[in-house]
């Protein structure tokens, strides 16, 4: 179908250049320069387009091409002739695939249909177009993408579509404005959270829950700075191999320092503070970490996706006879948590060693890999080989939660790191006498709080339990004159320890429930002159449920 909509486009927009297109398992999307910025009605127009195509019923070739025919057919196309170039730096008098409909062309990598016979009318939908840089890179062409999904059945597309619906009803970036949660600012900057009393409440109660679950873990909690010198960056690598994904260098005192965009280094420098013995391992580090990696803007989404977020950062030094059990108690730890929130909607994934970039050993490599599917095998979790996946300096085992629509979002990651033990000389005393390089992972349990608080927002469509909600009782006057009985009873619930608002204004009595009702609040408490003669309340449930009085 991506090859199709790539046509449709072409012969609607005759100086139409292509980009790229990709299929993921629910929807594609194709990359164009235009001549113009497409409307909502173009995207009715592409899809009569399509129609008609497949009603033409054309047949799809697909066929290898030497370098120089491949570069005639795509003469005129800057982007794919750029591609062309690049095929031709890695091989020599390579084949090129191309596939043909009718008298369109385009490169051609994966399996295609015969025929456009093959496709089904009724089972496809142009969903919405977007801005995306040309490979990603902000210094390159904006481009625009169209977006699809393809179904072999009516029937699948209409349940598709109804999930898409679901979907767009939870999604967190409305809710969170409905809930007044977060926001974000052009004057403060693209991708920084402002977090609002009730958003900033929720996060103080998941912060609260999962710290007071990593002492009981056996973790130590540390505070580290927020910058660094660049001769940190420098000895940790990140200058090397992740400079692009860090913010310009600040001077101080004629020094330049960097914002950090993790915490490893500063941890390792806390341990490195002291002489270690084998008998002081296992170490376990945790901290709340406010870090900042520059994401392309094309990529930003809601909080999902941002510049500026905190990580539940930890980090576990050990020896390697301790590697196994450390690997599958951190494992556990992070199911305890995302099972405490309900999220039991996930995929286990072992990322293996990449296969350009990478540092250490074969042996380490594989030994690491080992332990980490063993902990997910003792943990009795499915999972799946993500081969290549890996970071450069070590394999991991990464949790993906499922949203409404199936798409999966990294949270909790368990990552071996071969790098900065050997960088930073990090040791301790074994019991021989001698020193040794001990093992370190690293660890993130939400992964960051922004996406983690994101997905229980639309899991839970808003509706956070009783324990969890940044206001857990509203108080709702019948009248002005039950203002200072329901003033002293919010008084007493607070400092009951509860959370609770008062609505005092000058509405009607059913306005304001509809407010809270709107708000969320799971319990709302109604008072008039009955219920102040019997020192009391009615009871409303959040499902407009009078419990009592």
């Amino acid at each position: 179908m991506v090859l199709v909509l790539a046509c449709a486009v072409g012969e609607i927009f005759g100086s139409a250049k292509l980009g790229t297109g990709t299929v993921s398992e629910n929807e594609f999307f194709y990359d164009f320069e235009l001549p113009r910025p497409l409307v909502p009605e173009d995207l009715e127009l592409i899809e009569n387009k399509i129609v008609e195509l497949i009603n033409k019923g054309y047949q799809i070739t697909k066929e290898s091409v030497d370098f120089d025919k491949a570069r005639n057919i795509f003469s005129g196309q800057p982007y794919k002739l750029e591609l062309l170039g690049e095929i031709c730096k890695n091989s020599e008098n390579p084949q090129i695939p191309v596939c043909k409909i009718g008298e369109f062309y385009d490169l051609c990598g994966g399996p295609v249909l015969s025929s456009l016979k093959e496709l089904n009318l009724h089972a496809f939908k142009l969903l919405s177009f977007s801005g995306a840089y040309w490979k990603g890179d902000a210094g390159r062409p904006m481009l625009q993408r169209i977006y699809g999904t393809a179904w072999e059945s009516k029937e699948e597309l209409k349940t598709y579509i109804s999930k898409i619906e679901e979907a767009s009803k939870r999604d967190h970036r409305i809710l969170g404005k409905q809930l007044d949660f977060f926001s974000f600012s052009q004057d403060v900057g693209q991708g920084l959270v402002l977090w609002h009393p009730k958003g900033a409440m929720v996060r103080y109660l998941l912060e609260k829950f999962s710290q007071t679950a990593h002492v009981l873990n056996g973790y130590e909690w540390v505070y580290t700075p927020h910058i660094g010198r660049a001769e940190l960056w420098k000895t940790s690598g990140h200058l090397q191999f992740y400079k692009d994904s860090m913010y310009n260098p600040i001077e101080i005192d004629n020094e330049k320092y960097y914002l950090k965009p993790m915490s490893c280094p500063f941890h390792v420098m806390i341990y490195n503070s002291s002489v270690r013995s084998y008998r002081d391992l296992p170490i376990r580090y945790a901290e709340y970490a406010a870090v900042y990696r520059y994401e392309l803007s094309g990529t930003l989404h809601g909080l999902t996706r941002v510049r500026g977020f905190t990580q539940d950062d930890a980090h576990i030094i050990c020896t390697p006879e301790q590697a196994n059990d450390e690997i599958f108690n951190v494992l556990k730890f992070s199911l305890y948590i995302l099972q405490s929130f309900g999220l039991n909607d996930f995929k286990a994934y072992i990322a293996t060693r990449p296969e350009n970039k990478s540092i250490g050993s074969t042996d380490d490599w594989n030994r690491a890999t080992e332990i980490l599917k063993s902990a997910v095998i003792r943990a009795g979790l499915e999972y799946q080989i993500d081969e290549g996946g890996g970071a450069f300096y070590g394999p991991k085992i990464d949790l993906k939660l499922r949203d409404a629509l199936g798409r999966e979002w990294q949270c909790s990651t368990i990552q071996f790191d071969f790098n900065l033990p050997e960088r930073f000389n990090m040791k301790y005393v074994g019991a021989d006498g001698l020193k040794h390089t001990p093992l370190m992972v690293h660890r993130a349990l939400f992964g960051s709080m922004e996406r983690f608080f994101a997905m229980l927002i639309e899991h839970y469509n808003g509706k956070f339990p009783l324990w969890l909600a940044p206001v857990q009782i509203g108080i709702v006057p019948v009248s002005s004159r039950n203002n200072d009985y329901c003033k002293d009873l919010s008084v007493k619930l607070k400092k009951s320890g509860l959370r609770v608002s008062l609505d005092s204004g000058d509405d009607k009595m059913n306005a304001k429930i509809r407010k809270m009702e709107m708000k969320k609040t799971p319990i709302i408490f109604v008072v008039g002159d009955r219920e102040i003669e019997r020192k009391g309340f009615s009871v409303r449930s959040e499902k407009k449920e009078i419990l009592g009085s």
